[in-house]
């Protein structure tokens, strides 16, 4: 079985390694991923603005552990998510991707790895009240 892969031929981790900031960006793809004590989602963010970024993607996790069920409801509630479905404590992955929202990513190195941090979220409205403000993809905003 043959499999397209976009971005395959490119050095992709360069491209991410200088992704940092604050961007209005779609879901792409989701995966859920079992482990037996740090489950987590897989995300695949498309860029939609800022210009200069357009169409570059990058891929986050967001953990399902106790400890980090926070970070999942601020993602699911800003990147406007079924309020019903989050009630019921269900998350349906075909119904994330295409949802749009801000989401803020900085870099963690540890042990000389370099992860890609999925540090914060805001709804896709507040990119215009940003961008009035001469906000830049360097800049933090007060959601974020």
């Amino acid at each position: 079985m043959k499999r397209q892969i976009p971005g395959l031929h490119a050095d992709s981790r360069a491209d991410d390694e200088k992704l940092e900031g604050a961007f209005l960006a779609r879901v792409d793809h989701v995966f859920y991923r079992w482990h037996p004590e740090r489950p987590f989602y897989v995300l695949r963010f498309v860029i939609l603005e800022p210009n200069e970024f357009r169409d570059r993607s990058f891929t986050g996790r967001l953990y399902c552990t106790p400890k980090a069920l926070w970070k999942l409801r601020w993602f699911l509630r800003d990147f406007g998510y079924d309020p019903d479905l989050m009630g019921h404590d269900e998350v349906d992955e075909k119904a994330l991707p295409g949802l749009r929202g801000i989401v803020r990513i900085s870099h963690t190195t540890l042990h000389r790895r370099t992860f890609l941090n999925l540090s914060g979220f805001a709804p896709a409205s507040d990119w215009d009240e940003l961008a009035v403000s001469g906000a830049s993809s360097q800049e933090v905003s007060h959601d974020l």
